[in-house]
């Protein structure tokens, strides 16, 4: 599928995208995912319940890619840990803009919204990144992640 088809199709589902990568580091706001996997995982939500995926290199060249961009309207992502511990949180909710893909790294320039993102991350990283111009909709990771945050409050 050409890269236009792709947006639109991603645009038309509202897909929910996944990197996965061996590390992550965080350094005067600058999150870079080491080792990321080769492609960027997408899948949408019912009624059409669309799984794929595109090389890492095209998300990134998408990124600025027609009327609602990630470049017009930055995503949330939900930066999550395989092996939180007492010195790492489970998640961190931030803003993401300006990827830039280098080798097998990709950085994002990020704003924290929730969570301090720690320095360094080893054992397994994973970015869920929020639909096109849908940073805070129902089915979005922020937004999932928001609602549990509310939840798990409520019951204390």
């Amino acid at each position: 599928m050409a890269g236009d088809a792709i947006e639109q199709e991603l645009e038309d589902i509202e897909a929910m995208f996944v990197q996965v990568a061996q590390e992550a580091t965080v350094e005067g706001g600058v999150l870079t995912l080491h080792d990321v996997g080769a492609s960027t995982l997408y899948f949408s939500d019912r009624p059409k319940r669309v799984v794929g995926h595109v090389t890492s290199s095209q998300f990134v060249d998408m990124w600025d890619e027609g009327d609602n961009s990630f470049k017009q309207d930055p995503p949330n992502a939900v930066l999550a840990f395989l092996e939180p511990g007492e010195d790492m949180p489970d998640d961190v909710v931030v803003v993401i803009r300006d990827p830039r893909m280098e080798g097998a790294s990709i950085t994002y320039r990020i704003e924290p919204l929730e969570g301090e993102p720690p320095a360094h991350a080893k054992g397994g990283v994973t970015l869920f990144i929020d639909p096109f111009g849908r940073p805070l909709s129902p089915v979005s990771a922020a937004g999932m992640h928001r609602r549990e945050r509310r939840r798990v409050r409520r019951r204390v």
